[in-house]
């Protein structure tokens, strides 16, 4: 009887830890999605102007990274994010390609972006390189920082 009991107890115990890795663990295909759905509603808030938006995306520790600049949230917020809602209103780009990567909790996601048209008046015409790092908070993925860099085509 003593050797069922502790049996059951190590069962349950085994089936309580499967459980909550069940609950944590998610499908690779629908964490790709999740991860995603994060950059392109990023984008499409910018696109949208609908600053809140972005930033309700984006951890609160969150760097972000471009022309040999680092900022934090904040300083993204006030000083770079209204230039980022300007140009994504006044250009077209067309992303070329993306790659997602996950491992558990984190993810990054590299993608390259093609601008053509026209921005306080030049002409733009050039390739975005952007690196993204997310990681997961609860159920959800919030941008923790963003590189970006360009070459002209």
């Amino acid at each position: 009887m003593r050797l069922y009991s502790c049996l059951t107890i190590a069962l349950m115990g085994l089936l309580v830890g499967t459980a909550s890795y069940s609950r944590t663990a998610q499908n690779p295909a629908e964490d790709t999605a999740a991860v995603e759905a994060v950059v392109n509603a990023f984008y499409g808030a910018m696109k949208a102007a609908d600053k809140a938006a972005a930033m309700a995306l984006i951890a609160e520790d969150a760097m972000f990274v471009e022309g040999g600049r680092i900022e934090t949230r904040e300083q993204y917020e006030a000083n770079h994010l209204p230039a980022d809602v300007e140009f994504e209103q006044a250009v077209a780009g067309n992303r070329t390609s993306t790659k997602v990567t996950i491992d558990r909790d984190a993810a990054w996601v590299i993608a390259t972006t093609e601008y053509h048209g026209k921005f306080e008046n030049e002409p733009v015409n050039f390739v975005s390189a952007q690196l993204m790092l997310l990681t997961r908070q609860g159920s959800n993925w919030r941008i923790r920082s963003i590189h970006w860099s360009s070459r002209r085509l």
